[in-house]
């Protein structure tokens, strides 16, 4: 599960505080002037709809850099400066190294070099930023295409979203960059309005969730297309929030300086104008791991899990997000019943390498360990399928079995069977 991580940056000849990044999340520009960014290529034109691959609940869109590519980037509200996340990329492009920066984000690891660059020419279908500035990683620490199963070059935010109105339909995988001159909002009593408030470049709507039966409280939460969980909380935030009793200890994500640790539990509901959604899976990460807060202060975020149950209209220009239950609303929330985390390996990322595994959990139940291959599901190649779908399998169905065939790092081989289990 992606959880956003957060950090600090700061010059490396002076004292900086700067705001936050992803869920990947970065909040606010670097402070440099910042014109509309993007603009749609044809004049006459009031929109332009195009395709996205959604992977493990994060939406990806391609784009040319500089004429070059395509590159592949995630669609972010979490992020209020454009990144790139590949540093190969400094070289194939001939970036310009601008003010560099030391970041420091959640986890316990040593702090991350990364560069300013500006004036980069990004083409999406219909779309053109003529001078984009982003932010260039020294390293590829997230490594965002293995956990995603694709190549993943950076992460696109602010930037496309205070350009355009953005409606999204996660069912059909469509998304509508439109002028905000001449946008007139869908009809019909369907649709949720709800306002969102725009600081720091990020988008903030404040929800009333139903802690538990008795407790009802309104969370300030970021709007956060690239989480992959449904909801985080950070319990330092109110001293009303707790982790509920029944919960799983586990690792929730990777932050820029490391493993992000904490429990997953369930939260009784969460109420989205007219529409309700009950018992939501929600992580609640350690507080020393997200230590290093945003200047806003708020209570947690709303990612893609729960957002793409409906079709969405954002609306940085005229401060709202419109809603409207999709075909995947009745969906329910479900953690990984295995007890594992992959990483997709290999040229092509259909190899799927063991990076842990759950004690006491159905995968070391069954023998798994890290650095296991896991080569085939149910008879199965698991070359011939996505990580998403291989994700799918594992939180499938309480009870299922499934059969897997194992390469062990000596390159033995190794058949065991998986008993899925709720765990929470």
């Amino acid at each position: 599960m992606l959880l956003p991580w957060f950090l600090n940056m700061f010059p490396l000849d002076r004292s900086w505080c700067s705001r936050s990044l992803l869920g990947l999340l970065l909040l606010g520009p670097l402070g440099w002037a910042q014109p509309m960014p993007f603009r749609l290529v044809s004049r006459s034109a009031h929109r332009v709809r195009s395709h996205f691959e959604l992977q493990r609940n994060l939406i990806i869109l391609s784009a040319k850099l500089n004429g070059t590519g395509p590159y592949n980037f995630l669609l972010d509200t979490g992020v209020g400066t454009s990144i790139l996340t590949d540093p190969g990329l400094r070289e194939t492009l001939n970036l310009r190294a601008g003010q560099r920066f030391r970041v420091l984000g959640a986890g316990n690891e040593a702090a991350l070099e990364a560069f300013q660059t500006d004036s980069v020419r990004v083409e999406l279908p219909g779309i053109v930023g003529a001078h984009v500035s982003f932010l260039v990683l020294s390293e590829d620490v997230l490594n965002l295409s293995g956990y995603v199963g694709t190549p993943i070059h950076g992460i696109l935010g602010y930037d496309l979203f205070r350009s355009f109105v953005v409606s999204i339909n996660p069912a059909e995988l469509s998304i509508v960059f439109a002028d905000p001159a001449h946008y007139r909002p869908p009809r019909g009593k369907r649709w949720a309005n709800l306002p969102l408030d725009l600081e720091g470049n990020k988008a903030y709507i404040t929800l009333p969730v139903s802690l538990r039966d008795s407790l009802t409280l309104p969370l300030k939460l970021i709007l956060d297309t690239g989480a992959g969980h449904a909801l985080s909380l950070e319990t330092s935030s109110d001293p009303r929030l707790s982790i509920p009793p029944q919960r799983l200890r586990t690792q929730l994500g990777r932050g820029l300086s490391g493993f992000i640790n904490g429990y997953l539990g369930r939260v009784a509901a969460v109420q989205l104008g007219r529409y309700r959604l009950k018992t939501l899976l929600t992580s609640f990460p350690d507080a020393d791991n997200v230590a290093l807060r945003a200047e806003v202060p708020r209570n947690g975020n709303i990612g893609f899990e729960l957002l793409k149950r409906f079709d969405l209209v954002i609306n940085y220009p005229h401060n709202y997000l419109l809603l409207r239950p999709n075909e995947l609303f009745r969906e329910p929330f479900e953690h990984d019943m295995c007890g594992f985390d992959l990483l997709a390996t290999g040229p092509d990322y259909r190899r799927y390498v063991v990076l842990r595994v759950q004690p006491d959990s159905p995968a070391a139940l069954a023998g798994l360990r890290p650095d296991d291959e896991i080569v085939y599901v149910n008879l199965l190649p698991i070359s011939s399928l996505t990580l998403t779908q291989v994700s799918r399998i594992f939180h499938s169905a309480n009870g299922r079995q499934i059969l897997l065939v194992v390469r062990r790092a000596s390159g033995d081989l190794y058949t065991t069977t998986v008993r899925l289990k709720r765990q929470i």
